[in-house]
């Protein structure tokens, strides 16, 4: 069974981001019998909004995220599905216009 981490795992995790809203998903149920998911890390999806990405690319964006887990990855985290978007990219994507 996949170690199940929280929503105040990651937002404490992200504190450095001082993300202005994010989401989280444990994803680790629809992967059972994944080698993953076999050996104790879980799947989780997580969005992002923070002022921390504008003028950043998404590589760039994604490294910021991934440091703050680099201690769990793969071990408790076997997979992490991450969506990180400015306030501007987020209020365009809440209107519908972005994607």
């Amino acid at each position: 069974m996949s170690d199940q981490l929280t929503l105040d795992f990651f937002t404490q995790r992200l504190q450095s981001l001082v993300p202005l809203n994010l989401t989280f998903k444990n994803d680790s149920a629809t992967h059972i019998g994944h080698v993953g998911a076999a050996s104790g890390g879980g799947h989780y999806t997580v969005s992002v909004v923070s002022e921390h990405f504008i003028s950043l690319n998404r590589l760039q964006r994604h490294r910021l995220v991934y440091n703050c887990f680099s201690d769990f990855i793969p071990h408790r985290i076997h997979a992490l599905n991450i969506e990180t978007l400015t306030p501007e990219e987020w209020h365009a994507k809440q209107q519908g216009v972005f994607s």
